[in-house]
């Protein structure tokens, strides 16, 4: 104990940057544990879409939309999530819905929107697209 406080007497600044990580990770951890919006695996996706009729809302661009997709996203913008123009999404709003993204950070915004707009449950796929192709899972890819 006494080398611990030794060192934090001689290094305060580097033991400041240890406490604010720590604080980081932990509030990070307590955020998602106790958020309304579930992080899911690709596994997981699969389960809620074959089981429970789930929807997933693809939220990138056209073009990367285009490229590669998973079977039956809707590819809906995040403008358009905010700005509450859900193309027919609202008469879904008991069902899985699953928000996608390319690596899963901009999907919580989205998610967030929409389960503010009524939707009771919303989840993110974790890892966004990177993770369902990392997981070698089908895409489906538009004729040009």
């Amino acid at each position: 104990m006494a080398q611990f406080i030794e060192f934090v007497t001689n290094h305060p600044l580097l033991s400041l940057a240890w406490v604010v990580i720590f604080l980081l990770i932990v509030g990070g951890w307590l955020k998602a544990r106790f958020s309304a919006i579930r992080q899911v695996s690709p596994t997981e996706l699969t389960m809620l879409v074959n089981r429970q009729d789930g929807v997933i809302v693809d939220i990138r661009n056209e073009d990367d939309f285009k490229k590669g997709h998973i079977t039956g996203a809707r590819q809906l913008a995040a403008s358009q999530i905010t700005e509450q123009k859900l193309a027919g999404l609202e008469k879904q709003k008991d069902a899985p819905i699953i928000v996608v993204c390319q690596a899963g950070m901009t999907a919580q915004k989205s998610a967030a929107a929409l389960a503010k707009q009524g939707f009771t449950n919303v989840s993110v796929l974790q890892g966004g697209m990177g993770a369902w192709s990392s997981a070698s899972l089908p895409v489906v890819k538009a004729k040009r």
